[in-house]
């Protein structure tokens, strides 16, 4: 792998990125700014991890503000405090897939050490609130996200979603960056071709489409959150999530929750998430595990949002 080093500024996530891998996927930011909120650098980081692992063998390892993490044949990556993101590429590996790791887990561990709540799924803007889809890996998420679209509705984030709260306690969704990810069969579904796209690294049937024309940049209040499953049903069905089964919803969703209790956040996340659902109602949406579902799904929610609007 060959990595040209040199800095560049980027927006993503509602923050500022100085990296030295650069991310194509984000905004590039050409003027000057007058804050880098986080730090993208290249450094060695062996003999940390070799320490750590001897003592902890795990995949993952937090030590008081630290995630560090190894991907074999990949990369060993750290991020600290919330602002720095430093990754020790190893021989031959994927830019593709360090580029995958640092704006997927690394991401995830930096907005949950910056107190921001990352939810797995995607946003779509939809008459001016923000509306999340989360959900299992394979659950369809994208795929729902991309039929929105198709609508005329704008992305917002795909795959981690950060969600602050105001000063009023409102949540709101940041728009992450101008991409999706989205399986071969899924563009044959909308008739679009995969030629000109890039694949996924080893995934080669799921590929990474750009939006530009179709992100959303700004900030928006979250409204509802959808929890998508896929069961034994024949057809679409629509439910509303209540009681405690929302904070285990919102939990489950939470991208990469189980660094949540090993940073000592159990207690923030317990009251992010109630102040969320004091603001926002929760559904589950469930589709067939055969056959393409989207258009009903679309159907079923702005349904159910133009309900909830009426109110």
């Amino acid at each position: 792998m060959i990595i040209t080093l040199g800095t560049s500024i980027y927006k993503g996530f509602g923050l500022n990125l100085l990296s030295e891998i650069p991310l194509p996927e984000l905004t590039p930011i050409n003027e000057q700014v007058d804050t880098v909120d986080i730090v993208v650098q290249i450094g060695d980081l062996s003999k940390q991890w070799s320490e750590v692992d001897s003592i902890a063998q795990k995949k993952f390892v937090v030590k008081e503000n630290m995630v560090i993490f190894e991907v074999p044949n990949t990369a060993i990556f750290s991020i600290q405090e919330g602002n720095k993101i430093t990754v020790s590429p190893m021989l031959g590996a994927e830019e593709d897939k360090i580029r995958l790791y640092i704006l997927g887990t690394c991401m995830g561990a930096l907005l949950i050490q910056r107190k921001t709540l990352p939810l797995h799924g995607s946003a779509v803007a939809i008459n001016g609130k923000a509306y999340a889809f989360v959900g299992d890996s394979g659950a369809g998420k994208s795929t729902l996200s991309a039929a929105l679209i198709k609508e005329g509705y704008q992305l917002l984030s795909d795959d981690v979603i950060p969600v602050f709260l105001s000063e009023d306690s409102n949540p709101i969704v940041i728009p992450s960056y101008p991409h999706q990810k989205l399986w071969e069969e899924s563009l044959n579904e909308f008739g679009i071709s995969t030629k000109g796209y890039r694949p996924l690294f080893d995934r080669e049937t799921k590929f990474a489409i750009p939006v530009h024309s179709d992100f959303l940049g700004e900030s928006l209040p979250l409204a509802g959150v959808y929890e998508l499953i896929k069961t034994q049903c024949n057809s679409v069905e629509i439910s509303k999530i209540k009681g405690l089964r929302r904070f285990q919803s919102l939990y489950m969703h939470t991208y990469r929750n189980f660094l949540i209790p090993r940073l000592g956040m159990m207690e923030w996340h317990f009251k992010e998430s109630a102040k969320i659902l004091k603001q926002v109602e929760m559904y589950r949406l469930q589709r067939p595990i055969e056959g393409f579902t989207a258009n009903n799904l679309v159907s079923v929610i702005l349904s159910t949002i133009k309900k909830e609007s009426s109110k």
